[in-house]
């Protein structure tokens, strides 16, 4: 048995009897809180159960299966339950890399855009039997949820000063959008807070919904996916850069996509990925005003309205990168 176990009841909750202490990080959509918890008053260890159901064993296998193909920019796994575990039981335990500085400078974002660079172009040949989707609709679903909720749509951007032509003229492009096929390793949910520097390290956090899809799928994450917590500016300038740098790694690894066709690729992606970013908000905002949602929203209305001007400036930058004739998806890599 592995020395943490003992740090682990067999229902897989923390034993208080050993743990000295203990700091709740985050809560997951099953209600299970990971943890910091202390041995010793300097010895911690991360303590993370099942946060979220449908993802039983898929990031213990992570771990094993893919990311030793990356270098070391993720937390050590330590310690796992059994494979036989019910699902309230499962659980892992990470090293403690510290206190986590979430810095959104150029400098740190340049360096990560040039990370998932490298994990995109790793064969696929690693990656037999991982999933094709994570919890998020793929982007042909969202194009399909858009154009079936038009009204709602054209109303919302109404109300944020979007103009009517410019939405009409989307909603054309909407009608004959294609989004290339190519298929690479997703860590599938690389928002602002699932990347930290621990000390001058980069990390990359919380694998547990890597997936294949498509490239754009992590880079509108890394650079235009905005969180709640994590608020950020992205400038049409840092983004160009952020998409040429990643581009510039892909070739340096023998991959040579088409700067033009991906940069309008991308500026599409990001306008129909925004545009469900904004009914998601929207919907949370809405109720959030309701009586009966009002304290058990898990973010404020602030940090909502936040989220939702962050979003749509993202939109309003995005359009101007493609041309509203026909995008031509990015052909396979070469």
């Amino acid at each position: 048995m592995n020395l943490f176990h003992q740090y682990v009841n067999v229902d897989g909750t923390l034993n208080d009897t050993l743990v000295r202490d203990r700091e709740i990080l985050y809560t997951g959509t099953n209600g299970r809180h990971v943890e910091r918890f202390y041995v010793s008053s300097s010895e911690s260890y991360i303590f993370k159960p099942l946060t979220n159901d449908d993802q039983k064993g898929h990031e213990r296998w992570v771990y094993e299966q893919v990311l030793p193909a990356l270098p070391p920019i993720y937390p050590q796994l330590l310690a796992w339950s059994d494979a036989d575990a019910d699902d309230g039981g499962e659980w892992m335990v990470f090293e403690d890399l510290g206190p986590l500085h979430h810095v959104h400078a150029d400098k740190t974002l340049l360096e990560a855009v040039g990370l998932v660079a490298r994990w995109h172009a790793l064969p696929l040949d690693y990656f037999v039997g991982m999933p094709l989707r994570g919890p998020k609709p793929l982007i042909q679903e969202m194009v399909s949820e858009l154009y079936t909720r038009k009204p709602d749509v054209l109303k919302l951007c109404s109300s944020l000063g979007l103009s009517k032509q410019q939405m009409q003229r989307m909603y054309v492009q909407l009608e004959h959008v294609s989004f290339s096929h190519q298929l690479v390793l997703s860590h599938g949910d690389l928002h602002p807070g699932n990347y930290a520097l621990s000390g001058e390290r980069l990390k990359v956090l919380d694998w547990e919904h890597a997936h294949l899809n498509t490239p754009l799928w992590d880079v509108y994450h890394l650079i235009d996916m905005s969180h709640p917590l994590f608020p950020r500016h992205m400038t049409s300038e840092l983004r160009i850069r952020m998409l040429d740098s990643y581009l510039e790694q892909l070739e340096l690894l023998g991959i040579k996509v088409d700067r033009t066709a991906f940069v309008q690729e991308y500026g599409m992606f990001a306008v129909v990925f925004s545009l469900w970013m904004l009914l998601l908000i929207t919907s949370d905002l809405q109720r959030i005003e309701t009586e009966l949602h009002r304290n058990s929203n898990k973010w404020s209305k602030e940090q909502l309205e936040s989220q939702l001007d962050e979003t749509l400036a993202c939109l309003n930058q995005c359009t101007a990168m493609m041309d509203w004739g026909q995008v031509q998806p990015c052909k396979q890599w070469l």
